[in-house]
């Protein structure tokens, strides 16, 4: 029976993907580069600043720039994280009726704790997770199993008695991985038709599926 419901966080609980593209449009700016429109950047929010300077400037870590443009990147995220961030229409709602219930809940996501944390307390989640494991929070980031690992540890629960969430194929095979049920959360920013092939639990169209998904392992 899970008894702990593990999220990640941008693409399942929180859509950031405006913040992101901003900061991302603001490299091309630097550049004298015209703004991509917001749609070209919304499907790559989840691979965080390796999958938005790709699709901002067509640069990967093999560039002798990437380094400093990635800093630059994160620093002009960091500046402006929350002003056009929220929660997923009905997460909310889904977590209310966790706490109901009496399920511990908690976020892993591979973004790093300094920009997690300040976004995770902004959004009012801090003081009621039972755990947060930020990107570098275990000197892993998934898809290795540590990070859920460590937060089921943690929390103080098996991870055969925790699930976990997320909208990437890095959250399955990570889930999988720990010995946890999973559910691909689809709604955020993953193509559907792929995460079909991730061999997921359960998947989850919508977040208000995800209530009734979580209660098929709790």
């Amino acid at each position: 029976m899970t008894r702990l419901v593990l999220f990640d966080f941008d693409g399942t609980l929180v859509d950031s993907a405006p913040n992101l593209a901003l900061a991302a449009n603001r490299q091309r700016e630097r550049r004298g580069l015209p703004p991509l429109p917001y749609e070209a950047y919304r499907p790559h929010a989840s691979h965080g600043a390796r999958g938005l300077l790709k699709v901002a400037l067509d640069m990967d870590s093999s560039h002798p720039e990437y380094d400093k443009t990635r800093q630059q990147f994160l620093d002009d995220y960091a500046g402006d994280m929350t002003s056009r961030t929220s929660l997923f229409p009905g997460i909310a709602e889904l977590l209310d009726a966790l706490d109901a219930e009496g399920l511990a809940w908690g976020i892993v996501t591979n973004k790093l704790s300094y920009l997690a944390l300040p976004l995770i307390e902004h959004l009012g989640l801090a003081g009621r997770t039972r755990v947060i494991v930020g990107g570098d929070t275990t000197g892993y980031s998934k898809p290795h199993p540590e990070p859920l690992q460590y937060a089921a540890r943690t929390a103080g629960f098996a991870c055969e008695a925790s699930l976990y969430i997320g909208d990437d194929e890095r959250d399955i095979i990570a889930g999988k991985a720990a010995g946890m049920p999973t559910i691909a959360a689809t709604y955020g920013y993953c193509d559907p038709a792929s995460a079909a092939q991730w061999q997921a639990d359960c998947i989850a169209s919508r977040p208000i599926d995800l209530h009734p998904a979580i209660r098929r392992f709790a």
